[in-house]
C-alpha cells in the first residue's frame, strides 16, 4: 500500500487532517468546496513540480494559520517517510524531506509514482501545446524520475540563452557556445524518454481492448532535433533568428503530444469533450500498466466518475483493480463507487474535515 497515512496541516482548508486506514482504492465524498481536491492536491505536492493545480506555496497555505503550510505521509506503514512544508518567514519557498532528511523536490519521484486527472484536463487537446507537454513529462516522471533533473538542467540553461539573446549587443559566442552544449544535452535526453514513453504506451494501447474507451493513438511531435549534435548546431544557426524573435525557437521545450482517436482518424481536438475524456483515461490507464511495479504508485482522480455511465465506471474500476496503483477518487455521491464495495475506504469531507465511513 503506498501511503498508509496523510496528514496535513493549515493546508488550504485543512487545518489539522489526518487519514489513516487507507486502502486499495480511497474515496472523498463531499459537497463542493468542502475540501475533496485539496486532499488531492496534497498528495500531488509528494510528487516533483508544483502539484495538481500548479499553484505557488503561499496560495496553499490556510487562511487561519501563520501563512506556513505542511503535509506528510508515510508509506508501506512506515518504512518510508515523505514531507513537504514551508515556514512562516519563507511562505513561498517548499522545502522537502525524505526519511526526515532535507532533499530536492526532484527525488520525490524516485519513491513514488503519482499521476492525476481533473476536470481541468478535459480539454487538454484541444488547448495549446504546453499542457500537454506537462502531461506527458508527468507520465515519463512515473517511468524515468531523472526526467525531472534533466527538464531542470534545459529550463536553467535556455533561460540563461534567451537572457543574452534579449540583452543589449551582440552576446559573446564563445559564452553562447557553452551554454547551447548543455541545453542540447540537457534537451536530447529530455527528447529522447518522451519518445521511449509514447513508444510505451503506443505498445501498452495496442493490448487494451477497444472498449468502453476510446483508444487513442500517440505521436510525439519534436519541437527541433533530438539529437544532441544536431540539436547544438541547429541552436548555432538559429541565433540571429531568435536574437530577433526574443526567444529560443528550437527545441524540446516546443515538443507536443499528437493524440488521435484511432477509430476515426481524427485529431482529438476534433473529438467530442466526451470522446477526449475517454482518451485521456485510456492514456491513464495504459500507463497505470505500463509502469506497474516499477515503484508504489498512486492515481489521483477528481471528480472522475461523475460523467461515466454504469459500464464505464466498472471498466474503469475493474482495470484500476488489474493496474495495482493505489487511487484516490473524489466525488459528491457515494452511489457511483458502490461498485467497489469492501475494496474502497470511504472518506466524509466537510469544512476541511474528513471522517472515515
Amino acid at each position: 500500500m503506498p501511503l498508509t497515512r496523510l496528514t496535513l496541516r493549515d493546508f488550504r482548508n485543512h487545518a489539522a487532517t489526518r487519514l489513516e486506514g487507507t486502502a486499495r482504492f480511497n474515496v472523498l465524498i463531499g459537497e463542493n468546496g468542502a475540501g475533496k481536491t485539496n486532499v488531492l492536491e496534497a498528495i500531488s505536492l509528494l510528487s516533483p513540480g508544483r502539484g495538481l493545480r500548479r499553484a505557488q506555496p503561499a496560495e496553499m497555505a490556510g487562511r487561519g494559520g501563520d501563512g506556513s503550510f505542511a503535509v506528510a505521509a508515510e508509506l508501506e506503514e512506515g518504512a518510508l517517510a515523505l514531507s513537504t512544508s514551508t515556514s512562516p518567514g519563507a511562505p513561498g519557498r517548499r522545502t522537502v524531506r525524505i526519511n526526515g532528511a532535507d532533499g530536492p523536490a526532484a527525488r520525490l519521484g524516485e519513491w513514488l509514482s503519482i499521476t492525476w486527472l481533473t476536470p481541468a484536463m478535459d480539454r487538454l487537446f484541444a488547448e495549446g501545446a504546453t499542457a500537454r507537454r506537462r502531461f506527458l513529462d508527468r507520465l515519463v516522471l512515473a517511468v524515468e524520475p531523472g526526467h525531472a533533473k534533466q527538464a531542470s538542467r534545459y529550463e536553467t540553461a535556455l533561460r540563461e540563452r534567451n537572457r543574452l539573446l534579449e540583452g543589449p549587443g551582440e552576446p559573446d559566442p564563445l559564452w553562447l557556445d557553452g551554454i547551447e552544449a548543455g541545453l542540447a544535452e540537457a534537451g536530447a535526453e529530455m527528447a529522447r524518454a518522451r519518445a521511449d514513453l509514447i513508444a510505451g504506451l503506443t505498445r501498452t494501447l495496442a493490448d487494451l481492448p477497444d472498449a468502453p474507451f476510446a483508444r487513442p493513438a500517440l505521436t510525439y511531435a519534436a519541437g527541433g532535433p533530438t539529437k544532441a549534435d544536431a540539436l547544438r548546431a541547429a541552436l548555432r544557426e538559429g541565433r540571429r533568428r531568435d536574437r530577433a524573435a526574443g526567444r529560443t525557437l528550437t527545441g524540446p521545450h516546443r515538443d507536443d503530444l499528437g493524440v488521435t482517436m484511432a477509430a476515426k482518424n481524427a485529431p482529438a481536438a476534433d473529438c467530442s469533450t466526451g470522446e477526449q475524456k475517454a482518451m485521456l483515461i485510456s492514456i491513464v490507464l495504459a500507463h497505470a500498466e505500463l509502469t506497474k511495479g516499477a515503484r508504489p504508485q498512486v492515481l489521483l482522480l477528481d471528480e472522475i466518475a461523475a460523467h461515466l455511465d454504469p459500464v464505464r465506471r466498472a471498466a474503469l474500476y475493474e482495470r484500476l483493480a488489474d493496474a495495482g496503483a493505489q487511487v484516490w477518487m473524489t466525488g459528491t455521491e457515494l452511489a457511483p463507487f458502490e461498485p467497489l464495495g469492501a475494496d474502497a475506504a470511504v472518506w466524509r469531507v466537510a469544512d476541511g474535515a474528513v471522517v472515515r465511513g
